[in-house]
């Protein structure tokens, strides 16, 4: 970590990879990527450092505009936090069931923060987001996380090469969550360049309705424009109690405090770890499992 920093965007990414012994068998070794180290406390904020540089440099972005996009949480935290220390405004627009702690973070960045019904999910936000935007489009820089380029980009020339540094060119396969898409996107795209035969497992929600905060069931659900199909090898979908298990047993076995997303990554995980005979698995821990426990704590 660095001690000297010019400013809190030199903080994001660099973070830490977890070997999770206790879930490997012999001849695989399994490994967690945990993005909950950012400032910001998730993975989102690669992607909300590069969308707001990007869009500073373009003129997209001025003093005059604010930025506006739709979010579940973890990137409005990271816009929020990005856009505070560069003078800019946020305006977000989340699905009014969002965790009462990322909503509370937006808000104590400065963020405006406006709640949609929590039935419509997150197509309901971004609906709201558009029609914001389209009745004042002078007024709003539109962010679009599901649809800006910026947003796999900041994976593919960061969290891809962190990994194949960090595990020395050996991973075998990656397993990681889709939502905007854009951390499997970008990720996968610079491992399989480095190496075409690394296998990439989609981790989705099973139901339309469910509760893994960040997650998307493609079918079901608006597909982000950034999203390819065509880029994972194999798909995983997991139900919301198995994703919550799964995290809380992260915690309690590991010391590992990943949320419900990261839940569901490491079940998938688990299940790959028991198909095949040898190799080297990466995870993405998108956020950290205190998002959702304040005040409740762990099931025992």
């Amino acid at each position: 970590m660095r001690v000297l920093s010019q400013g809190l965007w030199e903080l994001v990414g660099n973070t830490p990879l977890i070997r999770l012994k206790s879930f490997e068998k012999p001849g695989v070794k399994l490994y967690a990527k945990c993005e909950m180290f950012n400032p910001g406390g998730s993975v989102k904020d690669r992607p909300a450092l590069y969308i707001i540089q990007d869009a500073i440099r373009s003129g997209k972005l001025t003093p005059d505009k604010k930025l506006l996009d739709a979010t579940s949480g973890n990137t409005g935290v990271a816009y929020s936090m990005i856009a505070a220390s560069l003078g800019y405004q946020v305006v977000l627009v989340s699905p009014s069931n969002i965790s009462p702690i990322k909503l509370a973070k937006m808000r104590a960045f400065g963020a405006e923060v406006i709640l949609t019904d929590p039935l419509e999910g997150m197509d309901g936000a971004i609906e709201k987001a558009r029609e914001i935007y389209e009745s004042s489009p002078k007024q709003f820089f539109y962010a679009n996380q599901y649809g800006n380029p910026s947003n796999p980009r900041a994976h593919y020339e960061t969290t891809g090469p962190e990994i194949w540094r960090q595990t020395k060119g050996q991973i075998t396969h990656l397993v990681a969550g889709v939502g905007t898409s854009g951390t499997l996107q970008g990720t996968a795209k610079f491992l399989r360049e480095k190496n075409p035969r690394i296998k990439v497992v989609e981790v989705q929600p099973e139901d339309e309705f469910h509760g893994i905060e960040g997650l998307k069931n493609m079918k079901s659900a608006i597909r982000p424009e950034i999203y390819s199909e065509n880029i994972a090898d194999t798909r995983i979908y997991e139900t919301t109690e198995e994703a919550v298990a799964v995290a809380e047993k992260l915690m309690l076995v590991e010391g590992v405090a990943g949320g419900y997303s990261s839940g569901a990554a490491v079940k998938a995980a688990l299940e790959l770890v028991e198909q095949i005979d040898e190799g080297v698995i990466v995870t993405i821990l998108p956020d950290s499992l205190s998002n959702h426990i304040a005040g409740k704590g762990v099931r025992r």
